[in-house]
């Protein structure tokens, strides 16, 4: 079992081919050797929440998501805008960590790839929910990277030196920020 931080990555995008899908791919290849990621993708499979069904036994899917959490030192997130808010399956998604502990108290960060100006009320949205589940922004390693669809290779990975020099930087700093994520540091 490896002891180097474990970073999630979530994408608020359904789209195989998002803007956001290529920042979190391109994150993973560009992450600081000491560090470990991995992507999360059942973003399609998890169901409609439902208080109801917020209770032992969970939903596979959704098992599945706070298990992943769980296991995450550090929790990065990528997601459009839409209406001038979060996508409403990614909204789902966070519904469903709020009745659980995995997020709480974990380092949580963000990166906003909307064009500039765009973006704002996903970010504040985000911000909101979170506060919601207790985790724990880290506000160092939120960042604006801006990518447009140009800049995304037919690999789907984004070769700019500059937005692969951010994100790296991003998860170094959100692996580094006291928490879970240092504790395995210090074992």
């Amino acid at each position: 079992m490896s002891t180097l931080p474990l970073i999630l990555l979530l994408s608020g995008s359904l789209r195989t081919s998002s803007s956001n899908e290529s920042v979190l791919r391109t994150a993973q290849i560009v992450a600081p050797s000491h560090v470990r990621t991995v992507r999360y993708d059942g973003l399609a499979g998890l169901p409609h929440f439902n208080p109801d069904d917020d209770t032992d036994p969970l939903p596979a899917p959704v098992a599945e998501l706070r298990a992943a959490i769980s296991e995450a030192d550090a929790v990065l997130i990528c997601t459009p805008e839409y209406a001038g808010t979060l996508p409403g399956s990614f909204k789902n998604l966070l519904d469903w960590t709020v009745g659980g502990i995995e997020i709480c108290d974990k380092p949580v960060a963000w990166v906003n790839a909307a064009a500039p100006g765009r973006g704002e009320g996903a970010e504040a949205t985000l911000r909101e929910v979170l506060g919601y589940t207790g985790a724990d922004i880290v506000e160092s390693a939120c960042a604006k990277i801006p990518v447009a669809p140009k800049m995304i290779g037919a690999d789907g990975f984004i070769a700019d030196p500059g937005v692969r020099d951010q994100l790296s930087r991003v998860i170094g700093l959100l692996a580094a920020f006291p928490g879970p994520a240092s504790e395995l540091d210090q074992a």
